[in-house]
């Protein structure tokens, strides 16, 4: 199987890059799931852009980089601030709809560590699912989509480009599909932890698979924990957006009491990294904390997406609290790219969440996310509009991974997550993180694996990929001695001058040959 381009994954920012690619090129994108399956259609908040008269897209950057602590790539942040309206205007033109006041501009909501109102929004809380599905509906003719498809490994040739990739296919078959430039669009890594607001398919596959083919992956450590999701026994089962917060929400403990007033200028709407730990400070003294709603005038109209979903949970809105427990929500880091997506392998391209940029540093301002997915893909588009469908000048395919080896028995699935929350989660050690790292290294270094019967092969492929991510998490977390951002660690609670522009590398070292032993994971720094 051929195309001219192979896209791995299909949130905002595969769907923005197969929508403008030009009709001269034969596009493939490949889903683990269905198509509406990602994080983006899960998106309860906005698009962020300096729309009103009163902003700017100077401000907007400075918010950005006060959010990341300063560890962000300037000239990005200034790119895509700067380029946001016009991807908004641009959206619109094509007929997606965007939330209005009753002049007819659009309704600009705030969120948190923002000093204006520039939140866009489609739907109230829907605006992910609103944009995805307008991405859909204007979907070109010469993209091909096939869904329930796991991509299992890149292609490389024997110059080291990567030229395609292997992947099982929804009726269990395995196919080779060759491509001329390969993007991952894969999302983050949110499932390798218990908490998380990330949908089920967001397992890191495509950093585990860019870092097998040899592309830089940095800053790792940079978790984002949302403060908000909905817990219900013991489960976080869905996220309880910023936005609320913005239009008045604010956290209690368990009588009542505001829990954000003396701790940050913006109190509630401080940066998500020092919520979600004020909030783990009530957690490790047993006490459960609250989003008081009473103060959010029509708060199902406002919220439908967040009202539905508290009634299938059994949360009554009339009592005007909902239990909430911060998780797992986006990773700063991933594949290191350009503007453009290119990675350090030749032929490989990366976007969205998987990818790291630089605009987001050691913490994602609010609604930065879809705005990401959108330029990027478009900033895409245009390269490779311009390359054509230039041939790789690949003569042969080398493997990726001498995968000539059967899978180890991994660990489950649960077991990993609890584990990764507990050493790598909120608050981090030495201590815990060299304990976590340790494990993960005994099922990736060692014996032959073998597969277990009660595994299909699938299913093997993505434990290993959560483990492998779940390792460089934690190698890049224990390697970077201060805290910063969505980085918290205990043993150095501060922010060091030292550590502000430097970034933790992770790269795969390769021996020479074809070999059996198992594959070897370093880190550089």
């Amino acid at each position: 199987m051929k195309t001219d381009v192979l896209i791995i994954g299909s949130g905002i920012a595969s769907l923005q890059l197969a929508r403008k690619l030009s009709s001269h090129l034969n596009v493939m994108v490949l889903t683990k799931m269905s198509l509406v399956t990602s994080n983006s259609y899960l998106a309860q908040g906005g698009i962020a852009a300096s729309i009103s008269s009163k902003d700017s897209y100077e401000q907007h950057a400075l918010d950005t980089l006060e959010a990341g602590r300063f560890h962000n790539h300037i000239a990005t942040v200034k790119n895509i601030t700067k380029m946001a309206p016009v991807l908004l205007h641009d959206l619109a033109a094509a007929g997606c709809a965007f939330d209005e006041e009753k002049n007819g501009n659009w309704r600009l909501g705030m969120e948190g560590a923002h000093s204006e109102n520039r939140i866009v929004h489609s739907g109230g809380d829907e605006t992910g699912k609103k944009v995805i599905e307008f991405l859909v509906a204007t979907m070109p003719a010469h993209v091909t989509i096939k869904e329930d498809v796991f991509v299992y490994e890149l292609i490389l040739s024997d110059k080291g480009s990567c030229i395609g990739a292997k992947a099982i296919m929804a009726d269990g078959t395995k196919n080779r599909i060759i491509a001329n430039h390969t993007i991952i669009a894969t999302g983050g890594c949110g499932q390798i932890y218990e908490y998380t607001s990330n949908a089920a398919t967001i397992t890191g596959d495509g950093i585990a698979l860019a870092y097998l083919a040899g592309a830089n992956i940095i800053n790792m450590e940079f978790i984002q924990f949302h403060p908000t999701l909905l817990y219900v026994d013991g489960k976080t089962v869905g996220l309880v957006s910023e936005a609320v917060r913005g239009e008045g929400g604010f956290l209690v403990n368990e009588s009542g009491v505001p829990i954000m007033a003396d701790v940050h200028p913006y109190k509630d709407l401080a940066p998500r990294h020092i919520v979600a730990q004020r909030i783990y400070q009530y957690w490790k003294k047993g006490e459960s904390v609250y989003l008081d709603i009473s103060k959010v005038e029509n708060f199902a109209d406002r919220f439908p997406g967040i009202t539905a979903l508290c009634k299938q949970h059994g949360i009554n809105l009339h009592n005007k609290k909902i239990p909430v427990a911060p998780g797992c929500h986006f990773l700063m880091g991933g594949i290191e790219t350009d503007l453009c997506g290119k990675t350090s392998v030749d032929g490989l391209y990366a976007i969205g969440e998987a990818a790291c940029t630089g605009l987001h540093g050691a913490n994602r301002l609010a609604s930065n996310s879809l705005l990401e997915g959108l330029y990027m893909g478009s900033e895409l588009a245009t390269y490779l509009n311009e390359k054509g469908n230039q041939k790789s000048e690949a003569t042969t395919e080398a493997e990726t991974i001498h995968m000539h080896k059967k899978f180890k028995s991994f660990p489950s699935i649960k077991e990993l997550q609890q584990r990764t929350m507990a050493s790598v989660g909120i608050v981090r050690t030495e201590k815990t993180l060299q304990e976590h790292q340790l494990w993960l290294e005994s099922y990736l270094n060692g014996e032959k694996w073998e597969v277990q019967t009660a595994c299909s092969e699938k299913e093997a492929w993505q434990t290993y990929f959560m483990v492998l991510t779940a390792y460089l998490v934690t190698k890049a977390a224990l390697s970077r001695t201060e805290s910063r951002g969505g980085h918290f660690r205990s043993d150095f609670p501060e922010e060091a001058e030292s550590w502000r522009k430097q970034t933790v590398l992770l790269k795969i070292e390769r021996n020479e040959g074809v070999s059996d032993e198992p594959i070897k994971i370093a880190a550089a720094t």
